[in-house]
């Protein structure tokens, strides 16, 4: 009898453990967290190729690096444009150098590459001056930037991938032929 309930016990216990250590499920978010970009150019109180992190909330986009913080509020966001590129793996002072590296070793080094989402504003300021920016950021993040985006009031000329996809049965590739 004893032994049976320390079979029992112990299989509770061991349940119990598996049970507390797996992750709860996470709601759905609404709109991303806060996402790692690079501000290529565009605003005007952040230098060009500045590190940062990128979020909308409260009806703008707001961009803080480790010295200024930026805000372009939706409503003034004519139009977003997502992409997919590449970049150097090697840049800057180094990937230059490495050009002069003997037998072409420093070409063959600008060709390692690494994939990143490009994602593109224009807006007018409270001027009505008209202005645009660009930002890089990990692959598969730009689509939820633009997606939250559009959710609070920006507008675009390009449907997002979500959009196409539920409203026609065509391909982008055969819409583009059919217009």
């Amino acid at each position: 009898m004893k032994f049976k309930r320390f079979i029992l016990w112990s299989l509770l216990l061991s349940l119990g453990t598996f049970v507390s250590v797996s992750p709860a499920q996470q709601p759905a978010a609404t709109t991303p967290a806060s996402i790692e970009a690079v501000q290529v150019i565009g605003l005007a109180c952040v230098k060009q190729n500045t590190k940062g992190n990128l979020k909308v909330e409260s009806g703008s986009l707001t961009f803080a690096s480790s010295k200024n913080t930026c805000q372009v509020p939706a409503a003034s966001i004519q139009d977003v444009v997502t992409a997919a590129d590449s970049q150097r793996v090697i840049g800057g002072t180094v990937g230059t150098i490495s050009r002069l590296a003997p037998y072409g070793g420093g070409t063959a080094l600008s060709l390692l590459r690494s994939k990143v989402d490009i994602i593109t504003i224009q807006y007018r300021d409270p001027n009505g001056g008209l202005h645009g920016a660009i930002f890089t950021m990990p692959v598969g993040e730009a689509e939820s930037i633009k997606e939250a985006l559009l959710a609070q009031g920006a507008h675009t000329r390009i449907p997002s991938q979500a959009k196409l996809t539920s409203d026609s049965p065509l391909q982008p590739e055969a819409m583009e032929q059919t217009n």
